[in-house]
């Protein structure tokens, strides 16, 4: 049966590095994929056709990027390693009329500088900023409609968590308010070159089709981020003390009672007992109270990506 991408073994992954004189880097967080099977399970998961358009972020040789290229009508990968540009040059080269490469950090690269509109994010991501591309991604390419990606397995957990769980926090707030979980599986540390010290897996999230404004969004994520300031003091507590540290010639904590009552929230609940709904009433409140303020007080894609 013919290997949907020539690249996964570690014969040949072994072969194309050697020939180019390269090793993997760690500083990279480079672990590339080395089972034909768990690449032919990520596209599935994606469910990929020919009308698709991808955007991969960290392609490392192309050993995922050559399955993306067969499944789906067009690619463009960004690699931020200037010397595995080469390298993808060459492997991904019979497919140069659906293949497109961008030299770049993912972070830095604009909507307009890519070929198309992707609608699909599909990646074995640098594992470092992994969660950080995918809720940038999905805020920024409003044409994004899915990410499936290979995560560290803990970033996984708080992506997919739930109300209540001990992985619910600030960023499952901040990435609901975009996609939702629509599947999962994990890989063992050995379907990878060389095998990385935490393991691994694979999800998808599909795109929440919802209308609401850029400042709503940031207000609440605002909220998100003061909730989960402490996670063991209650929402009043916790947002107290992340006003007082963010900004203390705004005294936001004067407003705290008539938010939690406007809202309907009990202040003495803790940030992990409310549901994203929740979040987004006192985002809504929290805009009323502080009107113009609010946007001043910090870009919450910015803060940590894993709170």
């Amino acid at each position: 049966m013919a290997r949907l991408s020539s690249l996964a073994s570690v014969a040949d992954t072994r072969a194309v590095l050697d020939r180019f004189g390269l090793s993997t880097k760690k500083s990279l967080g480079q672990h590339f994929l080395i089972n034909d099977g768990v690449v032919e399970r990520i596209c599935n998961l994606a469910e990929l056709s020919h009308t698709d358009r991808v955007v991969e972020v960290g392609p490392g040789i192309g050993t995922l990027t050559e399955a993306l290229l067969k499944r789906s009508g067009e690619v463009v990968s960004i690699e931020r390693d200037t010397d595995l540009i080469e390298v993808l040059e060459e492997t991904c080269a019979s497919f140069s009329d659906t293949f497109s490469l961008i030299s770049a950090d993912a972070l830095d690269v604009q909507a307009g500088e890519l070929p198309f509109a992707p609608n699909k994010l599909v990646s074995n991501l640098p594992y470092a900023v992994a969660a950080t591309i995918v809720l940038d991604f999905f805020e920024r390419f409003k044409s994004l409609e899915s990410a499936t990606i290979m995560v560290q397995a803990e970033v996984a957990d708080r992506m997919s968590a739930a109300p209540g769980s001990k992985n619910y926090g600030a960023y499952t707030v901040k990435l609901r308010l975009f996609a939702k979980p629509m599947g999962k599986f994990s890989v063992a540390e050995s379907n990878f070159f060389p095998p990385p010290r935490v393991k691994s897996t694979v999800i998808r999230l599909d795109r929440i089709a919802e209308e609401r404004s850029s400042e709503l969004t940031q207000a609440t994520m605002l909220m998100a981020d003061a909730a989960f300031e402490n996670r063991r003091k209650t929402i009043a507590n916790s947002m107290k003390r992340y006003f007082e540290r963010t900004d203390p010639s705004f005294d936001a904590s004067s407003l705290l009672p008539e938010l939690f009552e406007r809202s309907g929230i009990d202040p003495k609940v803790r940030g992990e007992a409310l549901a994203v709904s929740d979040f987004l009433k006192l985002g809504e409140v929290y805009i009323a109270l502080a009107g113009s303020r609010m946007i001043e007080q910090r870009s919450p894609s910015n803060q940590d990506p894993v709170s």
